[in-house]
């Protein structure tokens, strides 16, 4: 039914996107070092993630996590915690998704209530993927900041690294799962599984109306 595909395309949409957000709260590939001065050598390549930082030169990429948390700026930390938080209630919203679409028996034939869980896993996506946007779009200032920042050395200025780009896109999949989703659950239709009464046929419908009997006098 149509109810059922807008379920069904909205949790894979929202699947996609968590996947894809792990691998960007991952990956190293935040910020990649500029070459916007003669300090630096071209052959090397520094990239910085939430996590670690690598090093590629001469083809050999070394990759070291960062000794501290604590040791990191406020920001940083906080992109941390947002990312793993987005991460966090994508867990919560699939298995509640899951058991509420209308293809599933989790919960029988109650249908009121698989249709709230499974809008309460899509408000779930969808605050996760605004969860995510902040950091990445606050990195993203930050680097463009610095960037453009006279007083910041060249060696020390950053570009826009494809972790960026790809944690848009990651928020657009959950935000357009998300949303797909709770209208999936919303809108009218049938049920997906006929019923049946004792015996294995259907009822018959029910009239308005009764006949009168007709009464001989």
């Amino acid at each position: 039914m149509a109810n059922t595909s807008l379920q069904v395309m909205g949790l894979v949409l929202a699947i996609a996107g968590w996947a894809f957000g792990i691998l960007v709260c991952a990956a190293p590939w935040w910020r990649v070092s500029a070459f916007v001065g003669d300090e630096l050598m071209v052959t090397q390549v520094l990239w910085e993630g939430l996590w670690m930082s690598c090093l590629s030169q001469m083809g050999r990429l070394q990759c070291k996590v960062y000794d501290s948390g604590l040791a990191l700026s406020g920001s940083a930390q906080m992109c941390r915690g947002l990312c793993v938080l987005s991460l966090f209630l994508c867990l919560l919203a699939l298995p509640l998704s899951v058991a509420g679409l209308k293809c599933t028996r989790c919960l029988g034939d109650a249908h009121e209530s698989k249709a709230r869980m499974s809008q309460v896993g899509a408000a779930l996506f969808v605050l996760a993927s605004f969860f995510f946007l902040v950091p990445v779009c606050w990195t993203a200032y930050a680097v463009i900041r610095d960037f453009y920042d006279p007083n910041i050395a060249a060696p020390l200025k950053r570009e826009l690294g494809p972790a960026l780009y790809l944690g848009w896109a990651v928020t657009v999949l959950m935000l357009v799962g998300g949303a797909v989703l709770y209208m999936g659950s919303v809108s009218p239709g049938v049920p997906a599984i006929p019923v049946f009464g004792r015996g294995g046929k259907s009822n018959p419908p029910s009239t308005a109306e009764s006949k009168p009997e007709k009464v001989f006098v």
